[in-house]
């Protein structure tokens, strides 16, 4: 099915004289393999720089030079999905030497970004909105009066979200001249190979078939009958030999599949679906992590890569032990409780490496459902399951839980479900940028009914409220940072702690800082230097106002810190509090800021919002030199 990608090192380097698709277009078709071989090294090169995301991208490298070669962008669309595999549409596209700023602070996005460059025409880090955004693309130019091509780039991943069969849907209504390249690189589709597919993908991609086709059904459509044995009968010849009669009914014409790196055939193919107006679904398979065999061989583990760094020296002394990501955490306590409780469910969508899942789905494999990338099913699956009695516990990425708000409001929340969420990737994220963070959770979900949410501060504390959520009868969930933690001891022993309440971590005068989350080790280093009260809060809601009306009675500013957005956040639900109380007192709010925080180092971001210790004891001491300056002029007046 394949073509074999040759070893040997191209003799012309082309790609050193190809800064932009107009130049990459006035090359012979016959030099393109070898651009191919070229860009394949270079991404390799860059991105072990660099670090990210790996895989996808080596497995479209001639796709995207086909894409480049036929379609006239950027006045023609090519809208990408996930944008994990755009590390070669990016070198094509006037950022090749930029690409060893991939990631890094002020440098190029990991993902699509319109800001970033005219051939971005969609910003993505969503699964599944490619075909969406290239349809109002089509049906913009339309209505404009344009005649440019939109092509809308989607995984068999990714098709598995409900949102791309709702576009597929409307595209086939609308009847809009667009092209969705389905890029098959799990084999999730059955295979089709052989001469005769090929020839019949030729057949379906030629002009003459499709003006037969749409001719036929002119000439038929008085003659029901006739034309329904005629439907059938295509229908029946693409499905003995294609997996294309699903796009077919739902109105898309299905072409392939085919070999995504054969250049020669997508370039055909490409060329020929480029002059046939209506919506097409060209299939194509790829390799994941094509051109270097590690890859290829452990596609997951090669999705991503950390930057390759110079060895260092070896050192006699014994290493440091390696803390436990937070995902670690939460995949440990699966399984612990399921070696408890029979009733335990855990679902994931697609995230099972991510979310530290993959020890407990090969332990407990009839408690384990991955329900591929379809984060709403996720959701209200688990609603269901709680609705028989069992104990779901869904784990889920922030920013992908912004996805299934509905669901968590109507399907758990109002009919007050036991489901627990395990919500990773709070918070900031790193180099994955805005798409990825998730800054939001706490407003999102603080306005919700009937849920419990808590915000760990370390480890220990992350396994004992999972434990917490667990137990408690409702919905409820924990939200816990990427990575590491500060490296605190993790007790064996699980502990329910109180609803709703929080502790003092340090006693001080002057100044209480309340703090949500693992903000906590950061909070503690200023409150020692300002000679503060310290409280881990714990808790978001229900938020303990006990202890936030005693530490009103006893200082004179209150600060909140939360690595959540300030607007909505755990600080609003404190000035509440106060409010509802009618106890005047200055506060302060400190959190993320009411803009895009920009990929870049996790320490930089943190330093950039003011979250790290020397942030927050600055704003806490700007605040006061405010507070003594008004005081000043009150008693002046």
């Amino acid at each position: 099915m394949f073509t074999e990608i040759p070893l040997k090192r191209p003799s012309t380097p082309l790609l050193d004289l190809i800064d932009n698709p107009a130049q990459l277009r006035q090359l012979d078709q016959e030099l393109l393999p070898q651009l191919a071989q070229e860009l394949r090294h270079y991404m390799m090169y860059a991105v072990g720089k660099t670090g990210g995301h790996f895989g996808a991208g080596l497995g479209v490298v001639e796709l995207t030079i086909a894409l480049h070669f036929v379609f006239n962008t950027p006045e023609d669309n090519l809208v990408w999905d996930v944008g994990h595999q755009t590390y070669p549409h990016k070198i094509l596209t006037e950022r090749r030497d930029a690409m060893l700023s991939l990631r890094q602070r002020g440098g190029l996005s990991g993902f699509p970004k319109r800001s970033e460059s005219p051939y971005d025409t969609f910003g993505v880090g969503h699964s599944s909105t490619s075909i969406s955004a290239a349809l109002g693309m089509a049906l913009a130019s339309q209505a404009q009066g344009r005649n440019n091509h939109n092509v809308a780039i989607i995984g068999d991943g990714a098709l598995t979200a409900g949102m791309a069969f709702e576009a597929i849907n409307h595209a086939s209504h609308t009847k809009a001249n667009m092209i969705v390249i389905l890029n098959d690189n799990e084999m999730s589709i059955s295979e089709n190979v052989g001469g005769l597919s090929n020839y019949l993908s030729r057949v379906w991609a030629s002009r003459t078939y499709n003006a037969l086709r749409e001719g036929g059904k002119k000439v038929l459509e008085n003659m029901p009958t006739a034309m329904e044995f005629v439907r059938r009968t295509e229908e029946h010849m693409k499905g003995m030999v294609s997996p294309g009669t699903l796009f077919e009914e739902l109105g898309l014409n299905y072409i392939g599949p085919i070999d995504g790196h054969n250049l020669d055939k997508l370039v055909t193919y490409l060329g020929k679906l480029k002059e046939i107006p209506g919506p097409h679904l060209l299939h194509v398979f790829t390799r994941k992590g094509c051109g270097f065999y590690p890859a290829e061989q452990d596609p997951i583990g090669y999705h991503a890569l950390s930057k390759i760094e110079p060895k260092p020296p070896v050192k006699t002394a014994e290493p440091k032990p390696k803390l436990p990501k937070y995902s670690d955490i939460f995949g440990r306590w699966l399984c612990d409780i399921a070696e408890q409780d029979k009733r335990l469910v855990a679902i994931t969508p697609a995230m099972r490496e991510g979310s530290g899942m993959v020890e407990f789905s090969r332990r407990f494999p009839d408690q384990y459902e991955d329900v591929a990338i379809a984060e709403q099913h996720a959701v209200t699956l688990a609603a269901g399951y709680a609705c028989e009695g069992q104990k779901p516990v869904v784990a889920i990425y922030s920013t992908f839980l912004q996805r299934a708000y509905d669901q968590l409001i109507h399907d758990v929340a109002l009919q007050n479900l036991d489901v627990t969420f395990g919500i990773d990737r709070a918070g900031l994220v790193g180099e994955d940028g805005p798409t990825h963070a998730g800054a939001y959770d706490l407003s999102f979900m603080r306005c919700i009914p009937n849920l419990v949410i808590m915000a760990p501060s370390d480890e220990n504390e992350c396994r004992q409220l999972l434990y917490t959520g667990y137990l408690y009868p409702g919905p409820a969930a924990i939200r816990y940072p990427r990575g590491t933690g500060p490296g605190v001891a993790i007790e064996e022993t699980m502990t329910a702690l109180p609803i709703g309440k929080g502790r003092i971590v340090r006693e001080g005068s002057g100044v209480a800082i309340l703090s949500f989350g693992t903000v906590l080790s950061a909070g503690l280093k200023a409150a020692e230097h300002l000679s503060a009260t310290l409280a881990d809060m714990r808790f978001v809601k229900p938020i303990d106002e006990t202890l936030i009306l005693d530490l009103a009675s006893r200082h004179d500013l209150l600060v909140t810190v939360e690595e959540n957005t300030v607007q909505g956040g755990a600080g609003s639900a404190v000035s509440e509090v106060l409010a509802r109380n009618g106890v005047v007192l200055p506060i302060l709010n400190l959190g993320i800021p009411d803009y895009y925080v920009e990929h870049g180092k996790p320490a930089e971001m943190i330093a950039e919002c003011g979250l790290n210790a020397e942030g927050i004891e600055q704003s806490i001491r700007e605040r006061l030199t405010l507070l003594a300056q008004s005081k000043v002029n009150k008693n002046a007046v």
